[in-house]
Parts: C-alpha cells; sequence; structure tokens
C-alpha cells in the first residue's frame, strides 16, 4: 500500500471519505437534494480509488503469506498448492493494479463526474440508424459490466429501424473520466441487411459525451433564450420511456443547443433533468471556444460522414476495428460490439497523458 499511497494520497483520501460519510449522517442531510447527491457522488469518487487499493494491498499480502508457507512445507503437493494459491492472488494484484493505473490517468476537474452520452444517426438513413442502435447496445453492455447507472432520458426512434437519437445518465464514479474516450464519430462498413442486392454500404453515427457538472460550477443561461416545448414520449413500445404527454425539450436560441427528457411522468421532474443537461452542454461548449489552441472534439454542429470518424468497425470484405486517434486496433469485431472496447479507451487515455507530460516537459 505505501507504494501506492504517494500517487494516490491515501490517507486524505480516507480523511475526505470520513468528513463525507459524517456530512451524509448529519441530521437534515436529505433536506437539499442536489447538495445531498452531490455528496454521495463525490464519497463514491473516494470509495472508487480507496476499495482498489485496499483488496490490491490485501491481495499482495495473501501472496506474501502464502509463498512463506510454501518454503516452509516439506510435503511438495501443499508446497506446490499454496504457491498455486500465491499465483492466483498475484494475478488479482496485478489485475487491480492495471485498474489503479488507467484511474491514475483521470486528473482532469470532471473525470470522476457522471456523464450524459447522446447519440445520433449520420448519414446513411436507416443503416446509420441501424448502427446507433449497435452502438447504443455496445455502450450499454461496457457500462453494465462496469457497475454503472444507465437512466436513458430521450429516446427517438428510426423511421424503419434503429434510433435517430438517445440521451442518457450514466452514473457511477468516473463515468465521465471513462467515456470521454468515446466522444466523436463511428463509421460503420458491412453488407446491408436492408440491401436486397447485399451491396456493401457504409455509415456513420456519432456519440457526444460531456460531464454532468455540479451546481458551484456557474454556467449563466437567460430564461429568454430557452425555448421550452412539450411532446408525447416516443420510446419504443414502452420499453425505453414513459408513453406520456410530459416530455420536454429545450432549445437555447443562441447557441442553438437542444436537449430533451421524457424519462419521467412528471413535466417538473422532465424539465428539471433537461434543465441540467443543458448546463452540462452549454459548459462543454465554453470549454471548447477555450481549447481553440487544441485539437477540438466533435461538436454539435460537426458533419457525421466520412472524414471525420474517430474509429472505424468493417465487418466486410474483412474484420477490423481500428481507432484512428490511436492507432489501437482489433479483428475481434464481435466482442467489441458486445461492448469489450476497454483497450480503445485505455489507449486513449495513456495517449493523452503522454502528450500532457511532453507539453509539461517542454514548458520547463
Amino acid at each position: 500500500m505505501s507504494r501506492c499511497g504517494g500517487i494516490f494520497d491515501v490517507e486524505r483520501r480516507k480523511k475526505e471519505l470520513a468528513a463525507l460519510e459524517a456530512a451524509c449522517a448529519a441530521a437534515g442531510f436529505w433536506d437539499n437534494a442536489n447538495q445531498a447527491k452531490a455528496t454521495i457522488d463525490k464519497a463514491n469518487q473516494q470509495r472508487a480509488v480507496l476499495k482498489p487499493l485496499a483488496e490490491l494491498d490485501a491481495a499482495l499480502q495473501d501472496a506474501a503469506v502464502l509463498v512463506e508457507l510454501a518454503e516452509g512445507e516439506s510435503d511438495p503437493a501443499q508446497r506446490d498448492h499454496a504457491l498455486a494459491e500465491a499465483g492466483t492472488n498475484l494475478t488479482k494484484a496485478n489485475d487491480r493494479a492495471q485498474r489503479l493505473e488507467l484511474q491514475s490517468l483521470l486528473g482532469d476537474r470532471l473525470d470522476g463526474s457522471n456523464a450524459y452520452l447522446t447519440f445520433h444517426a449520420g448519414a446513411g438513413g436507416t443503416e446509420s440508424c441501424d448502427w446507433a442502435e449497435m452502438l447504443l447496445r455496445m455502450y450499454r453492455r461496457y457500462l453494465e459490466t462496469r457497475g454503472f447507472e444507465i437512466e436513458v432520458l430521450d429516446y427517438q426512434p428510426g423511421e424503419e429501424a434503429g434510433i435517430r437519437s438517445v440521451s442518457m445518465l450514466v452514473t457511477g464514479a468516473y463515468a465521465y473520466g471513462y467515456t470521454k474516450a468515446e466522444r466523436g464519430v463511428h463509421r460503420l462498413v458491412r453488407i446491408s441487411p436492408f440491401d436486397a442486392n447485399k451491396r456493401r454500404h457504409t455509415s456513420f453515427a456519432s456519440l457526444d459525451v460531456v460531464a454532468e457538472i455540479s451546481d458551484d460550477i456557474e454556467v449563466e443561461i437567460k430564461e429568454n433564450d430557452l425555448r421550452v416545448d412539450t411532446y408525447r414520449s416516443s420510446g419504443a413500445g414502452g420499453q425505453h420511456v414513459n408513453k406520456t404527454d410530459s416530455a420536454i425539450r429545450i432549445t437555447h436560441i443562441p447557441t442553438g443547443v437542444v436537449v430533451a427528457c421524457q424519462a419521467e411522468r412528471s413535466q417538473h421532474k422532465n424539465r428539471s433533468k433537461a434543465f441540467s443537461m443543458l448546463r452540462a452542454r452549454l459548459y462543454e461548449l465554453k470549454q471548447d471556444e477555450q481549447r481553440k489552441d487544441m485539437e477540438r472534439f466533435y461538436g454539435e454542429k460537426g458533419e457525421i460522414a466520412w472524414g471525420s470518424q474517430i474509429r472505424s468497425y468493417v465487418l466486410q470484405p474483412y474484420t477490423l476495428v481500428k481507432d484512428h486517434r490511436t492507432e489501437c486496433e482489433t479483428s475481434n469485431v464481435n466482442a467489441v460490439l458486445d461492448g469489450e472496447i476497454q483497450e480503445f479507451i485505455e489507449a486513449y487515455l495513456k495517449q493523452r497523458a503522454e502528450a500532457r507530460n511532453r507539453r509539461q516537459a517542454a514548458g520547463r
């Protein structure tokens, strides 16, 4: 634990977690629901670091004890059994160390936050709507296997198949830190299931990722700049959202940013959730404007078409998934579409960390 302590400042994190847990137990904690939620999120972020550190320390100590037992064991069978158990513990320790190494790359201000994910079908009509739904399935599987919670806020189905757009809130420690790597345009090449002539088609869909921001981050929004519309929810057979007349769409007129929510039966709750998403989108837009000297991410006005993709998924005439930013690739397309995308996220985060280190070294 001592070797990792310097990286993660364990004692400071323990003190902060203790203070947060005391706040959660205090009388009147739930009087302010937004503040209470923010406190719980901060506590979960600290646990997300401290728990794997404790598990790593325990696995290493158990392995050391088993090796010591093996060295003093005269029975070869018992010695081999103890060494095998020690190896199992070292494998567990290695897995946790790799997880912590990746987590150590998530040091940006909002990396520990929840995240809003929005999928849009792009150029390609029905093909792209189907591809957007495939992407949605891929990310849902990835997020659910990693313990994140998902709430679909808005669901717009395609006319014939798939989805036109879906917005959802991903809740859990470092949700934004992990998913921000996936913001951009995704390209699919395959034999079309909608083409009677079985021709190869190229489809595009985009994923926009913004961090949920707390109330202490100031975002100026004037009421006169907003247009609020109500509409009927359009979930697929009631599977994704409630069928009500209380869905809310908010348009920020100066920027053209549009958000929508149809997750709740209450119009008031839908408006509150849509407004929170709008604050997050406008904050990210402001951050993008301040990063003009850096490579810009895919934005609201970007074209979802050829030349702007971050990753390609090829099913025909060969199988390959390739990230065009990091050159990370794999031929196991089916596994990727089933949610095994961690290697792409790790490659992106490591690339960013290396670039940051180079900039810092050059500035010295």
